[in-house]
């Protein structure tokens, strides 16, 4: 299926490893010339060669998006070096302090909603100037399946919630400029670092998991993940707006991680 995608400039946030590094390569597949942003030089430099030996361009921009001026500057020099912007994917992700709410602070909660809602709402800001009235204007944040079911932690469910509904506002808010604005919810995704440790690290709690809360018996795949992302994102998506894509192969809790029942 041809998404429509080619010649497209977009910029992806946390495009360096993980989830965002897929949905890069996948959109550079499609023809898309893309911007990744990180912290990290070193690792940005070897996913935009990761994607330029894929055949697609690619180019890096180093940059904390937790802080606002840098968000928003890192959207400006990708836009500049493009040509423009078509398509804009927020991908950054993660929480702050421990796992359980009584143990977290005030000041986990605030960096947590920082990196992951006002990062997304910076670049959304600064892309709008370029996306609107190219006719095929897209913004995608990526949410989590525990933005709408339950699991640890609570102010990362809370953050990846906020970004659910942000995408249905902004989707009427944005859409008299011509521009579409989704979610999407990965589940538990098996190839990244992340899950690879804890398969390594706790096979028996992991297999329980997978019999337990997984129909499919197997975690989805960044690549699953990242082909959906392309799909909202591209033409042939144009229907899609405002809503909230899941890609968790019917996955029930959201993590094999239990809340303590021995309070």
């Amino acid at each position: 299926m041809d998404l429509g995608l080619n010649d497209c400039k977009a910029i992806v946030t946390g495009g360096s490893s993980g989830i965002g590094l897929g949905i890069a390569r996948s959109l550079a597949r499609e023809g898309v010339r893309v911007g990744i942003v990180g912290r990290e030089e070193q690792r940005l430099a070897a996913a935009a060669e990761l994607i330029r030996k894929d055949g697609g361009v690619a180019y890096a921009v180093s940059a904390d998006v937790t802080q606002p001026a840098q968000s928003q500057s890192a959207v400006v020099r990708v836009a500049k070096e493009l040509g423009g912007l078509d398509l804009a994917v927020a991908c950054v992700g993660g929480h702050e302090g421990a796992p359980w709410f009584l143990d977290t602070t005030s000041e986990d909660w605030t960096k947590t909603f920082q990196l992951n809602v006002v990062h997304s709402v910076d670049v959304a800001r600064a892309a709008v100037p370029y996306l609107r009235d190219t006719g095929r204007g897209s913004i995608l944040f990526i949410s989590s399946i525990t933005g709408w079911r339950p699991g640890p932690a609570a102010s990362y469910a809370a953050a990846k919630s906020a970004l659910i509904h942000l995408a249905a506002t902004l989707a009427q808010e944005l859409g008299p400029y011509g521009i579409r604005v989704n979610a999407l919810s990965p589940g538990s995704t098996g190839d990244t670092e992340g899950w690879l440790e804890y398969q390594r690290e706790y096979p028996t709690q992991f297999a329980a998991f997978l019999k337990e809360d997984l129909p499919l018996r197997r975690l989805v795949t960044v690549a699953e993940v990242s082909d959906a992302a392309c799909f909202v994102l591209s033409p042939r998506g144009a229907g899609v707006n405002g809503a909230n894509l899941a890609v968790d192969a019917g996955q029930y809790r959201p993590h094999a991680i239990r809340f303590p029942t021995d309070l």
